[in-house]
């Protein structure tokens, strides 16, 4: 069932009529194909009452970017509650290099109580770090502030740089209170920030020596997604420099100005690195996507076409061919079950659209889909990105500004020839959701949980595809939710393998007898209503 204008006046018109204003802005109908691209407000703060399924910035910068880095120890200067939060709630897999350092599986708190409130935490913060370099040996660490810390002033940068002089590695100070941006993406912006100013290039190796060097960008590896990723790129032949940050570790970071190109998985929330990279480096980016066999495979073919040469092309072909033959009759035995159903795919700044392609083929078509925490570029494509306005909340999150480094610039590919490519692949480009989605269908931000009940009782969707703050009211509601936050317990998702698996757990989704004892809403309502008479209906 599509959604009509009529339809979502109904929905939203029990607002107060300045609510109704400011998320009817947030809501797109897709209309068919015309010149004009269609807009959406994204990226500005959700109006009080309303209950959103958005993070905030000490989750985005400590819970997303930083957390997954493996063998530094990361440290929550606040509530103990802000800690667990934070501490493996997505999943990221990671295992120990051959320093056999990996504390991903650790939760190091401050943990502060009223009396550090009033009387200030640095004392207690400093002697966590003491005790976490004599126990654990960590390569470097991380403070990730939380709302109290900047409420009461403490100075996490001073504590940090006095650190550093006792014990000789980074220790990072990342000022990510909680309440900083409108959600957790200016969290991302912050740990970018912090990672490119001072651990990227930050070692007197120049140059990697090894062939076709990539660095991985916007990979969290939840469920293993990194690890499948990396096996396709490891059987054809290339040279992965550092993953950002799944499985990642500061060691590798370090080396991230010696790749040839930057391949960014998660735009959102890596964007900023990959701008940086290329404006201080010369290191062109790629928008891949490795989630669904389609989008795996001519990111595959588009980071051959970049490097241009004969083998690897030939080698990439081998290897797509050699996994399609694998794969493909797998996934056309789940389709039997999945085909002619529908989806909601509403997750964070990228699996919202990264996720459609793989629904589909499976044989189910996306009718809604959206961002918790998106910006208009991750809709619209980042052609506006020089028309989005700066406000109170974006400016408090401050920009770093590169240059070229003199010294360590270099052009990785002829200009002519990255011309010539990007008529074809996605370098550094992304034309984000919104131009992928079918006429009818209808692109929400920032969906809360009145929207998400009413919309599922319009569309009514086989499966919903969110997060974890949703994922009961939807089952409770009998239908199937798969959550693409951390993926249930299950992945890997990515890659070929990853699509197998997708594809079983979307069947058993269907399959399972659970639905036989749960009825959803709209079963209960009749399709017509209509008096006889003009009596009782």
């Amino acid at each position: 069932m599509a959604i009509t204008e009529e339809k979502l006046g109904e929905v939203l018109g029990v607002y107060p009529e300045k609510v109704l204003v400011n998320r009817r802005r947030h809501i797109v109908l897709k209309e068919p194909d015309t010149e004009t691209a269609q807009q959406i407000e994204a990226n500005t703060r959700t109006l009080p009452g309303i209950i959103t399924n958005r993070g905030c910035a000490f989750a985005g910068c400590k819970g997303v970017v930083v957390g997954p880095i493996k063998d530094m120890v990361h440290i929550v200067h606040g509530p103990v509650g802000c800690a667990f939060y934070t501490w493996g709630t997505r999943r990221n897999k990671a295992k120990a290099g051959d320093d056999g350092k990996n504390y991903v599986n650790y939760c190091f708190t401050t943990d502060m109580q009223e009396s550090d409130v009033v009387f200030g935490g640095e004392k207690k913060l400093a002697k966590l770090i003491d005790e976490a370099v004599a126990i654990f040996h960590p390569n470097a660490i991380s403070i990730a502030a939380t709302c109290p810390v900047g409420l009461i002033g403490d100075d996490i940068g001073a504590v940090a740089r006095a650190a550093e002089e006792r014990h000789g590695i980074q220790v990072l100070a990342f000022q990510c209170e909680g309440y900083k941006g409108v959600s957790q993406s200016a969290g991302h912006h912050i740990a970018n920030n912090m990672l490119m100013d001072k651990v990227i290039g930050n070692s007197d190796v120049e140059t990697c020596d090894e062939p076709y060097a990539v660095n991985l960008l916007g990979e969290y590896n939840i469920g293993g997604d990194g690890w499948e990723i990396a096996r396709i790129l490891k059987d054809i032949g290339y040279h992965v420099v550092c993953v950002m940050t799944g499985d990642g570790s500061y060691e590798d970071m370090k080396l991230a100005h010696t790749a040839d190109l930057n391949l960014v998985q998660c735009h959102r929330s890596i964007n900023y690195i990959a701008e940086m990279l290329e404006i201080k480096y010369g290191t062109p980016w790629l928008k891949v996507n490795f989630i669904g066999i389609k989008s795996t495979c001519d990111s595959l073919r588009a980071m051959a076409a970049y490097f241009g040469n004969k083998d690897l092309m030939q080698k990439t072909e081998e290897i797509i061919a050699r996994e399609l033959a694998r794969i493909q009759p797998v996934i056309d035995q789940y389709r039997k079950v999945c085909e002619g159903k529908t989806a909601f795919c509403f997750v964070g700044g990228s699996r919202g659209h990264h996720y459609q392609g793989l629904f589909s083929e499976i044989g189910i078509e996306t009718v809604l889909a959206g961002y918790e925490f998106a910006h208009r570029d991750d809709y619209e494509g980042r052609l506006v990105i020089p028309t989005i306005k700066k406000d109170a909340d974006s400016k408090n999150i401050p920009d770093l500004h590169v240059e070229a480094d003199p010294k360590r610039f270099r052009i990785k590919i002829a200009p002519e020839r990255l011309a010539k490519l990007k008529e074809k692949f996605p370098f550094n480009e992304y034309k984000g959701l919104i131009v992928d989605m079918k006429e009818g269908t209808i692109v929400v931000d920032d969906l809360n949980h009145f929207e998400t009940e009413e919309f599922i009782k319009i569309l009514h969707p086989d499966i919903v595809s969110s997060g974890i703050k949703d994922k009961y009211v939807i089952q409770k509601m009998g239908i199937p939710s798969k959550q693409l936050h951390s993926y249930d317990y299950s992945g890997p998702y990515s890659g070929f393998n990853g699509a197998v698996i997708f594809a079983r757990d979307i069947s058993m989704s269907f399959a399972s007898p659970t639905w036989n004892y749960i009825v959803p809403p709209w079963k209960n309502q009749p399709f017509l209503n209509a008096t006889i008479n003009g009596g009782d209906q």
